[in-house]
């Protein structure tokens, strides 16, 4: 890690103790002070001026220079610990953040992993559920972990009992790709029977978390770290869960994130499917009952199909070049602009004409994806 990155860490992790500062606030500090030291160089009078800093948060920002050294201690530590896991840190300002993670409300600005790192910007779909299936659950789980990993596919979940756990052995027995998202520092396997798992999603796959070493698996954590789990990916499916499960926690997150959510019916006077039948029936999920009706819901083309559709529709140079580089997977306006060599104005008129003809999406934030 060279020392520019190792002390914007240090700032992130500082600015991150501060009681009453979280995501939103930092960047609108960076949107002002366009750097940490210049931020930490700044007069209370200046951070004023910065939406949502008020005179008792700049004054803790101040004061917090004299922790400098305490984190700066506190996260050599913990690079060491990191270095002994073989694990790696990213920022939400690095190149390799995930791209779908960073338009989430709140997303995590530290990650902490151990495994494949590249997996992490792959096409994900999280897979989550009761701690307590039932055959029948455990039969679906299983199903649609090994159909979707054969579509290539990376399956999220988040390394408890139950489902996330078979969905996990499931994928990695049919040399898949998994990401477990866990509500523990790397340092700390949980559940503890959970600890082979772990090593072999370590080896074969990817675990992320944004705790630090150490922390223990408390209660709080679990939530938390739900809304990874569905921010790392383009849907959710929930496989059973009661009415008061966790992994309706996960698919509340993905509403409100704007991905898709699918949910497995199930027998009525069935209290494991309680939730999903629920999700249904409310309106916020998608029944499936195959793989294709995540695959038709998701609009996953492939690079044959997309030229197939092209030629059909009779698309302008432009309109191919910029429909040929989209996917499932939201892409910000700038990034369309920079991959075409267009400016941002060209890319929104062609864009509007590819709306019109049904073939894009736009979503909020100038993101946009095949429809």
């Amino acid at each position: 890690m060279n020392e520019r990155k190792f002390l914007d860490l240090v700032y992130l992790k500082l600015f991150l103790s501060i009681e009453g500062i979280g995501p939103q606030k930092i960047f609108n500090l960076l949107s002002k002070f366009h750097s940490f030291e210049n931020i930490f160089n700044s007069s209370k009078k200046e951070l004023l001026e910065v939406d949502g800093i008020n005179s008792t948060l700049s004054e803790k920002i101040l004061i917090s220079k004299n922790n400098f050294n305490l984190i700066k201690s506190k996260f050599e530590s913990e690079l060491n610990e990191l270095e002994k896991l073989n694990g790696f840190i990213i920022s939400f300002f690095d190149k390799d953040y995930p791209e779908l993670l960073k338009n989430i409300y709140f997303p995590p600005l530290i990650l902490y992993g151990i495994g494949d790192k590249s997996i992490i910007n792959t096409n994900c779909i999280a897979i989550v559920g009761t701690r307590m299936p039932s055959s029948y659950g455990k039969g679906v789980a299983e199903k649609f972990s090994t159909e979707l990993c054969f579509k290539d596919f990376t399956i999220v979940s988040g390394l408890a009992r139950g489902i996330d756990s078979i969905v996990h052995r499931c994928v990695l027995n049919n040399n898949g790709k998994t990401i477990a998202v866990i509500g523990t520092g790397l340092d700390i396997v949980y559940p503890p029977e959970n600890k082979n798992l772990f090593e072999q999603i370590k080896s074969e796959g990817l675990i992320i978390t944004e705790f630090e070493f150490g922390t223990k698996p408390d209660a709080q954590n679990f939530p938390r770290r739900n809304r990874i789990v569905s921010g790392l990916s383009l849907g959710t499916l929930v496989v059973e869960t009661k009415i008061s499960g966790g992994a309706l926690i996960t698919a509340a997150y993905a509403l409100e994130q704007g991905r898709e959510v699918f949910s497995i019916p199930g027998q009525i006077n069935s209290k494991q499917s309680e939730g999903t039948n629920s999700l249904i029936q409310k309106g916020e999920a998608k029944l499936v009952t195959c793989v294709e009706d995540i695959l038709n819901e998701l609009n996953v083309f492939s690079k044959e199909a997309k030229q197939a559709i092209s030629v059909k529709v009779d698309l302008t140079l432009f309109e191919e070049k910029i429909f040929n580089l989209l996917d499932s997977t939201p892409k910000h306006i700038d990034e369309i602009a920079r991959l075409t060599n267009l400016s941002t104005s060209e890319c929104l008129v062609h864009l509007l004409t590819l709306e019109f003809k049904g073939l894009v999406k736009q979503l909020p934030g100038k993101m946009f994806v095949i429809c």
